[in-house]
């Protein structure tokens, strides 16, 4: 059975991907830092059928992970697939977040990714074949106020993976790279990040389910696109990043303050995951199913971008033929 291996696999997008990759006849490895999470999301993935097993690690220790690398390789053999998902953050305005917390973001999002993605290329490299996926977001491309650790840490790791891709290509590797980016989401992460304004978050509309991103990052492994744009509002943001990024800054300075509260008062000394595992929340959804839409778009922006020169092309050559034909 081919492998897949799943940072971060406990809840959220993670363990939705870690499930749909389980019912599509994978083995499947999670790795993350709750024991009690692993145990419940390796229970789930074997009573979907899967040979699953779950190693504890903080990914952003490079050592932690050399260990669960080698552990899974041990244990289930050859890895086909590794998906870099795990995250954390703090919303909270920049001057608000104390230097600690802001390397601990980059430490997890961005140092995590690459320390799985050095794993991975390592265990690949000997059948000199599999896909490492990243997940990404549309706040790669267009940050957001509020989240500046956590868009610089995907900005990073957009920067990380397009120097990557270059080397292999260089070295005529066959691992396949792939960044997903995508849209808000319906995972816990908003009851468990840490949280420093004074009222409860949420996702910036319009929100998706994590089954559905799931399938869309699944889809990703059949044509391995250099990049997917995943949900409508991701294209539009990334889009407008290239057209219009002035109108963008005063936009989302105006509307995407207020868009990631909600009208709850939040206490400042709730627990989180930042430096510790937070018991309780791991599942695939978090608390907005009644808005979240379960079926999603997903952009090849390469095969999109070619069939526009193609369409340019031929109506450029349409209109080239017509004159000749008009001219005595």
């Amino acid at each position: 059975m081919p492998l897949a291996v799943i940072t971060g696999g406990t809840a959220g997008v993670g363990r939705a991907t870690a499930l749909c990759f389980a019912r599509r006849g994978y083995d499947v490895a999670v790795i993350a830092r709750s024991h009690a999470g692993l145990t419940e999301t390796v229970k789930e993935l074997e009573e979907a059928g899967a040979r699953a097993i779950g190693y504890g690690a903080d990914v952003a220790d490079a050592g932690q992970m050399r260990a669960a690398a080698d552990y899974i390789a041990d244990a289930l053999g050859p890895v086909s697939v590794w998906i870099n998902a795990a995250m954390c953050t703090v919303i909270a305005p920049f001057t608000d977040i104390d230097p600690p917390e802001f390397q601990r973001v980059t430490e997890v999002t961005y140092h995590g990714t690459v320390n799985g993605t050095r794993e991975a290329q390592r265990l690949m490299a000997s059948q000199n074949q599999g896909h490492i996926i990243q997940i990404g977001s549309a706040l790669a491309y267009r940050s957001i106020p509020l989240q500046s650790a956590y868009c610089g840490a995907k900005a990073a790791i957009r920067g990380f993976t397009d120097a990557l891709r270059s080397e292999l290509i260089h070295t005529r590797s066959k691992i396949r790279l792939t960044m997903v980016h995508l849209p808000a989401v319906n995972t816990p992460q908003f009851g468990w990040s840490r949280n420093k304004l004074p009222r409860a978050t949420r996702p910036v509309a319009p929100v998706y389910q994590p089954e559905a991103v799931a399938e869309a990052i699944f889809k990703a492994t059949l044509s391995a696109p250099r990049e997917l744009w995943v949900g409508k509002a991701t294209v539009q943001s990334i889009v407008g990043t290239m057209l219009f990024p002035g109108w963008l800054d005063k936009m989302l300075a105006k509307k995407a303050w207020s868009g990631q509260m909600q009208t709850a008062v939040h206490s400042p000394n709730e627990a989180d995951n930042l430096f510790s595992p937070l018991e309780g929340h791991h599942q695939s959804r978090g608390a907005f199913s009644s808005e979240a839409h379960n079926r999603v778009i997903a952009v090849d922006p390469v095969r999109v971008g070619k069939a526009a020169l193609t369409t340019l092309g031929a109506v450029g050559a349409l209109l080239l033929l017509r004159q000749r034909r008009r001219k005595p």
